[in-house]
């Protein structure tokens, strides 16, 4: 078995303090191979039933990621409408997404109706497959940050658009688009809570005992 010393659990606790959802992207291209490489890592992450229900789409068509920019903008046009006041001037002034200035798009589904793993564990809990996904995501961001490269999660996009524009199976889930790239800065901070936006609270807030 694998054993991991002091130092390294240190260092591992430092990655996932420094892992951050990225929005402001340097327009340096990443190295040959990069996306491919984190995408093997996240296929280490585990799954339901061995499952591996993860599928991944690398976004490289100008069309497409053009399409993209314009469905974010739409879908940002409409949440910023069910804000008022002072808290809608606070979100026009965030920066929510680094879709223009990423040089990697990287979009991720789950497909609902893979056979692998024979079904096992999801006849009670069927979102266990979509939970997969995100932990398969979870993985490959920390790889990144390992690496100095940085993911943005973009989630204001309206799923059904995403699906015409990448026209991937009707039957594969859309989890998540993520922007790829270099950080302009680094922070141990979120940018939300930067922003003044929310806070990160302590673990206790979210721990029950019964």
């Amino acid at each position: 078995m694998a054993a991991f010393d002091e130092a390294f659990r240190r260092q591992l606790r430092e990655l996932f303090v420094w892992r951050r959802d990225v929005r402001r992207f340097r327009p340096d291209p990443l190295p040959s191979g990069a996306m491919e490489r984190l995408i093997e890592i996240a296929c280490l992450s585990p799954s339901v039933g061995l499952s591996q229900p993860w599928r991944f789409v690398i976004v490289e068509d100008n069309a497409r990621r053009s399409a993209v920019v314009e469905d974010f903008r739409a879908c940002n046009a409409d949440a910023l409408y069910s804000y008022s006041g002072e808290r809608a001037a606070r979100y026009a002034s965030l920066k929510l997404a680094g879709l223009e200035e990423a040089p990697g798009h990287l979009a991720v589904f789950a497909d609902k109706t893979n056979d692998m793993g024979h079904r096992l564990g999801r006849a009670t809990m069927p979102d266990t497959v979509e939970y997969s996904v995100a932990a398969a995501i979870c993985c490959m961001w920390l790889a990144a940050r390992a690496d100095g490269i940085g993911f943005g999660w973009v989630s204001i996009l309206n799923p059904v658009r995403i699906h015409e524009v990448l026209e991937v199976p009707e039957s594969w889930k859309f989890i998540g688009y993520l922007c790829v790239g270099y950080p302009q800065k680094e922070f141990d901070r979120p940018e939300l809570e930067r922003a003044n936006w929310e806070y990160r609270r302590s673990a206790k807030e979210f721990t029950t005992r019964r």
